[in-house]
Parts: C-alpha cells; sequence; structure tokens
C-alpha cells in the first residue's frame, strides 16, 4: 500500500520509510502543496497529522481524534451580526466535507481557519454557528483536495490546546506531539 503522510511543520510528525509532505501552514498552502503532489503521484491512502485546538473541554490534551466532517468556516458573508453561509447567499462553493472514520479514534467535527480564535465572543459565536469540536488551519483544505483527487484518506489530529483566550503556559505541544507520532507509527506498522 502506497501511503502519503501529510502535515504543516516538520515539528509535527518524524517517519521514516514512508512518503511524507510537509506543507506549510495554512489552507491555502495546504491545497497547493498536496495538490502539486497528488498530481505527479498515485497513492493508496493520505493521512493528515498535526496537532489541533479543541473547544470540546471532555477532550483531553494529548488526546487523537479523527476529523470525520470538517469546514471551512469563514467562506460567507457578514449581514451586520449574522453570517451568512455559501449556501445562504447562493455561492456555488463546497464549504463542508465529509469523511467516513477509518480508525477506532473518537470521531469529530472540525472547523478550518485562517486566524485561531482566541476571543470570548468570536468563540461563541462560531461554536453556536456552527458546533465545531476543534479547529486547525489545513484540514477542510486537506480533505477538499483529496476528494478532487479521489484519494482514501484520514485525518488525525492531536489536542494541543483549548479554545479560549490566548494562554500557551496551559498549551502542551511536546505531550500532543508524542502522542501524535506514537498512533500515527502504529497505524502505519498495521497497514
Amino acid at each position: 500500500m502506497r501511503v502519503l503522510v501529510v502535515s504543516a511543520t516538520k515539528n509535527e510528525v518524524s517517519l521514516d520509510g514512508v512518503d511524507h509532505l510537509f506543507t506549510g501552514i495554512g489552507m491555502v498552502a495546504t491545497a497547493i502543496e498536496l495538490s502539486k503532489k497528488l498530481s505527479q503521484n498515485k497513492y493508496d491512502l493520505v493521512i493528515n497529522a498535526g496537532i489541533a485546538g479543541s473547544f470540546n473541554r471532555s477532550l483531553k490534551i494529548g488526546q487523537i481524534v479523527e476529523v470525520v466532517k470538517d469546514t471551512f468556516s469563514e467562506i460567507g458573508a457578514q449581514d451586520g451580526n449574522q453570517f451568512l453561509s455559501p449556501n445562504d447567499i447562493e455561492l456555488d462553493v463546497d464549504s463542508v466535507f465529509h469523511n467516513e472514520a477509518k480508525t477506532s479514534f473518537d470521531p469529530v467535527s472540525a472547523i478550518t481557519v485562517n486566524t485561531i480564535h482566541g476571543e470570548d465572543t468570536s468563540i461563541v459565536r462560531v461554536m453556536y454557528r456552527l458546533n465545531p469540536q476543534i479547529e486547525t488551519m489545513e484540514g477542510a483544505a486537506f480533505f477538499m483536495t483529496c476528494q478532487r483527487f479521489s484519494v482514501n484518506c484520514i485525518q488525525l489530529r492531536s489536542i494541543s490546546n483549548y479554545v479560549e483566550k490566548r494562554n500557551k503556559s496551559k498549551w502542551d505541544i511536546p505531550k500532543a506531539i508524542k502522542n501524535l507520532n506514537v498512533e500515527l507509527n502504529n497505524i502505519l506498522n498495521s497497514l
């Protein structure tokens, strides 16, 4: 089985013996770099692995989750205090992506953002509007690209922090990365 592992940064994933693509941070970089890779190579499975912030306090720091729904949360329009989705304003654009669960990790719903949430009002608004469990900066772009290339994919995330007013002293990126790499290696060894 030919597998590609995709991560935004070299810090998130360290693997030997498998194709690995570092896209750079953000949805634009992910879509461009993954599209280039998939147009030049065929894979049986593409795995996106990285860290994430959690809106859901029942998810533990360092816990691995599998994203089964991901949304570009910022595509749409503002109408005063109301956010209008692409459907509301009749834009013909895919902004929500679903993927069947392929692991035993907890399945979650995610949003993909350009700006990580760190202000109470914006957190409440996005939770009310989309009810996400986690947020990343690449996930929906990963799903969109894999779907366009008709390639089997999995998005795994390790919780590094809770989505709240930015306070890096509460984050545990080393634990999130360590757990992510252990579980990713387990998956790759089982294929």
